[in-house]
């Protein structure tokens, strides 16, 4: 099992919509990267007013639901870094790649 320190960080989120995006950096603890035929959308995005995340934490990939990724492996992200999204979704996983 992974450890949150070792889960790959969120270093970039251009989603302004996204309730745990504040200035392009994500607050959630970790996120859910999900979709389908090619796209990989961060599951985690809530488009609310309301804030939410913690103001300290930097989002990590907590889980990968594409396992046709070439950064998946067992459902988890190996990739170094991520980025976040516009895309065929609202938010998608940027640093997806097929395999």
């Amino acid at each position: 099992m992974t450890a949150a320190l070792e889960m790959p960080p969120i270093v970039e989120c251009t989603v302004a919509g996204c309730s745990y995006n504040d200035h392009s950096n994500c607050h959630a603890i970790a996120i859910t990267v999900g979709g389908r035929n090619g796209d990989a959308e961060c599951a985690t995005f809530i488009p609310l007013s309301a804030k939410g995340g913690l103001a300290k934490v930097t989002g990590h990939v907590g889980a990968c639901q594409r396992a046709d990724c070439t950064h998946n492996e067992s459902l988890e992200c190996t990739a170094g870094s991520v980025k976040i999204g516009p895309g065929a979704d609202t938010a998608d996983c940027l640093t997806f790649q097929a395999r």
